[in-house]
Protein backbone atom coordinates (compact mmCIF):
# COMPACT_ATOMS: atom_id res chain seq x y z
CA UNK A 1 0.00 0.00 0.00
CA UNK A 2 1.12 3.24 -1.06
CA UNK A 3 1.51 6.28 1.37
CA UNK A 4 -0.71 8.35 -0.15
CA UNK A 5 -3.44 5.37 -0.10
CA UNK A 6 -2.60 4.94 3.26
CA UNK A 7 -2.90 8.20 4.46
CA UNK A 8 -6.03 8.63 2.17
CA UNK A 9 -8.99 10.35 4.51
CA UNK A 10 -11.68 10.20 2.17
CA UNK A 11 -14.82 11.34 3.63
CA UNK A 12 -14.18 10.07 6.96
CA UNK A 13 -12.21 12.99 7.93
CA UNK A 14 -8.67 11.00 9.29
CA UNK A 15 -6.96 8.36 7.62
CA UNK A 16 -8.17 4.85 7.65
CA UNK A 17 -5.06 3.33 9.68
CA UNK A 18 -5.23 5.80 12.83
CA UNK A 19 -8.92 5.70 14.81
CA UNK A 20 -11.29 8.44 14.53
CA UNK A 21 -11.98 10.11 17.31
CA UNK A 22 -16.35 11.37 17.50
CA UNK A 23 -16.81 9.15 14.61
CA UNK A 24 -20.36 10.28 13.72
CA UNK A 25 -23.04 7.12 13.07
CA UNK A 26 -22.17 7.00 9.57
CA UNK A 27 -18.43 7.35 9.54
CA UNK A 28 -18.34 4.62 11.71
CA UNK A 29 -20.38 2.42 9.21
CA UNK A 30 -18.51 3.32 6.37
CA UNK A 31 -15.10 2.78 8.45
CA UNK A 32 -16.25 -0.31 8.83
CA UNK A 33 -16.46 -1.95 5.56
CA UNK A 34 -13.83 0.03 4.45
CA UNK A 35 -11.99 -1.55 6.93
CA UNK A 36 -13.31 -5.20 6.36
CA UNK A 37 -10.78 -7.44 7.80
CA UNK A 38 -8.02 -4.92 9.22
CA UNK A 39 -6.59 -6.22 12.22
CA UNK A 40 -3.82 -3.91 12.76
CA UNK A 41 -4.41 -0.26 13.78
CA UNK A 42 -7.27 1.04 16.27
CA UNK A 43 -10.72 1.66 16.44
CA UNK A 44 -11.81 4.65 18.83
CA UNK A 45 -14.93 4.24 20.95
CA UNK A 46 -16.98 5.87 19.02
CA UNK A 47 -16.20 4.29 15.92
CA UNK A 48 -16.99 0.65 17.85
CA UNK A 49 -19.98 2.06 19.39
CA UNK A 50 -21.73 3.36 16.65
CA UNK A 51 -21.12 0.16 14.82
CA UNK A 52 -22.56 -1.97 17.78
CA UNK A 53 -25.58 0.34 17.60
CA UNK A 54 -26.17 -0.14 14.05
CA UNK A 55 -25.56 -3.92 13.98
CA UNK A 56 -28.29 -3.81 16.60
CA UNK A 57 -30.38 -2.22 14.49
CA UNK A 58 -30.04 -4.28 11.99
CA UNK A 59 -30.42 -7.60 13.36
CA UNK A 60 -33.29 -6.67 15.09
CA UNK A 61 -35.26 -5.37 12.23
CA UNK A 62 -34.00 -9.09 10.27
CA UNK A 63 -35.35 -10.94 13.22
CA UNK A 64 -38.67 -8.80 13.57
CA UNK A 65 -38.75 -9.92 10.03
CA UNK A 66 -37.90 -13.43 10.13
CA UNK A 67 -40.70 -13.38 13.06
CA UNK A 68 -43.09 -11.59 11.08
CA UNK A 69 -42.73 -13.78 7.91
CA UNK A 70 -43.21 -17.21 10.51
CA UNK A 71 -46.24 -15.47 12.14
CA UNK A 72 -48.27 -14.65 8.34
CA UNK A 73 -49.12 -18.00 7.08
CA UNK A 74 -48.86 -20.06 9.99
CA UNK A 75 -51.20 -22.93 10.35
CA UNK A 76 -52.62 -25.21 13.93
CA UNK A 77 -53.60 -28.32 13.74
CA UNK A 78 -55.89 -28.44 16.56
CA UNK A 79 -56.05 -32.30 16.38
CA UNK A 80 -52.22 -32.85 17.39
CA UNK A 81 -52.05 -29.41 18.74
CA UNK A 82 -48.38 -28.39 17.01
CA UNK A 83 -47.90 -25.37 14.62
CA UNK A 84 -46.20 -25.02 11.34
CA UNK A 85 -44.82 -21.39 10.77
CA UNK A 86 -45.55 -19.29 7.21
CA UNK A 87 -43.34 -19.99 4.14
CA UNK A 88 -41.35 -16.33 4.86
CA UNK A 89 -39.70 -17.44 8.20
CA UNK A 90 -37.07 -19.35 5.86
CA UNK A 91 -36.37 -15.84 3.47
CA UNK A 92 -35.43 -13.93 7.00
CA UNK A 93 -33.68 -16.79 8.36
CA UNK A 94 -31.71 -16.42 4.90
CA UNK A 95 -31.01 -12.65 5.45
CA UNK A 96 -30.35 -13.42 9.06
CA UNK A 97 -27.59 -15.64 8.31
CA UNK A 98 -26.07 -13.65 5.16
CA UNK A 99 -26.11 -10.22 7.54
CA UNK A 100 -24.28 -12.41 9.93
CA UNK A 101 -21.43 -14.11 8.03
CA UNK A 102 -20.75 -10.84 6.07
CA UNK A 103 -20.23 -8.90 9.56
CA UNK A 104 -18.72 -11.95 10.98
CA UNK A 105 -14.54 -11.19 9.56
CA UNK A 106 -15.36 -6.95 9.62
CA UNK A 107 -17.17 -7.37 13.35
CA UNK A 108 -13.70 -9.68 14.63
CA UNK A 109 -11.12 -6.75 12.88
CA UNK A 110 -13.09 -3.76 14.42
CA UNK A 111 -13.40 -5.75 18.16
CA UNK A 112 -9.24 -6.45 17.85
CA UNK A 113 -8.67 -2.16 16.99
CA UNK A 114 -10.68 -1.58 19.58
CA UNK A 115 -8.55 -3.26 22.23
CA UNK A 116 -5.27 -1.93 20.65
CA UNK A 117 -6.77 1.31 21.02
CA UNK A 118 -7.09 0.54 25.13
CA UNK A 119 -3.50 -0.56 24.80
CA UNK A 120 -4.42 -4.18 24.97
CA UNK A 121 -3.27 -6.86 22.62
CA UNK A 122 -5.89 -8.06 20.24
CA UNK A 123 -5.70 -11.75 21.13
CA UNK A 124 -7.70 -10.78 24.61
CA UNK A 125 -11.04 -11.15 22.27
CA UNK A 126 -10.86 -14.70 23.24
CA UNK A 127 -11.44 -13.82 26.75
CA UNK A 128 -15.11 -13.60 25.16
CA UNK A 129 -15.19 -17.36 24.14
CA UNK A 130 -15.48 -18.17 27.95
CA UNK A 131 -19.49 -18.68 28.74
CA UNK A 132 -21.57 -15.42 30.55
CA UNK A 133 -18.43 -13.94 32.13
CA UNK A 134 -15.93 -13.77 28.93
CA UNK A 135 -18.61 -11.70 27.59
CA UNK A 136 -19.02 -9.30 30.41
CA UNK A 137 -15.63 -8.85 30.63
CA UNK A 138 -14.62 -8.26 27.06
CA UNK A 139 -17.48 -5.87 27.10
CA UNK A 140 -15.68 -4.16 30.03
CA UNK A 141 -12.63 -3.85 27.84
CA UNK A 142 -14.74 -2.34 24.91
CA UNK A 143 -15.80 0.54 27.41
CA UNK A 144 -12.08 1.38 28.62
CA UNK A 145 -10.81 4.91 27.33
CA UNK A 146 -8.30 5.35 24.61
CA UNK A 147 -4.28 4.73 25.91
CA UNK A 148 -1.52 6.84 23.60
CA UNK A 149 -0.17 3.91 24.20
CA UNK A 150 -1.89 2.15 22.06
CA UNK A 151 -0.17 3.73 19.33
CA UNK A 152 2.47 1.00 18.87
CA UNK A 153 -0.37 -1.00 17.31
CA UNK A 154 -0.71 1.71 14.26
CA UNK A 155 0.30 0.23 11.18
Amino acid sequence: MTDDARHSAGSSGAPLHLPLRGASFAQAFSRFWRKYATFSGRASRSEFWWWYLANVIVTTVLGLATGAGGFAGATYDAATRTSQPGPLIGVGAILLTIWGIATLAPWLALSWRRLHDANLPGALWFVGLVPVLGGLALIVLFILASNPAGARYDA
